[in-house]
């Protein structure tokens, strides 16, 4: 058994999905409008989107995007930075890790 299936409520799915999408390569598999999304990767998971009008995640809430290499860590991280997003840089701790505010509301953390 592995969780497979996560719903995000997001402030705007369309950011979301063009966020996830550009940095995460996973693939939109179908939109309501700027209402819902359903996206999804090689490794089975299903990402949902939801719109809410007050979305409020917990401080330490967030969802992590498992790389490769810290080479590849670094370079999503200076493709964000490149494009304007804050985000600090990688650093060692519980591994190679940086995290950053997605637009619709929540964290992510990218690391290997």
């Amino acid at each position: 058994m592995r969780l497979n299936h996560l719903n995000l409520t997001v402030s705007d799915v369309k950011a979301t999905i063009d966020f996830i999408v550009k940095y995460f390569g996973m693939e939109v598999k179908h939109t309501r409008g700027n209402g819902f999304a359903v996206l999804s990767d090689d490794g089975g998971l299903v990402l949902t989107l939801m719109k809410g009008d007050q979305v409020t995640y917990p401080s330490t809430f967030h969802i992590g995007f498992i790389q490769e290499s810290e080479a590849r860590v670094n370079e999503i991280y200076q493709r964000m930075k490149d494009d304007g997003l804050h985000v600090n840089p990688p650093q060692r701790s519980h591994a190679w890790t940086f995290y950053v505010q997605a637009p619709g509301g929540f964290t992510v953390e990218v690391l290997c």
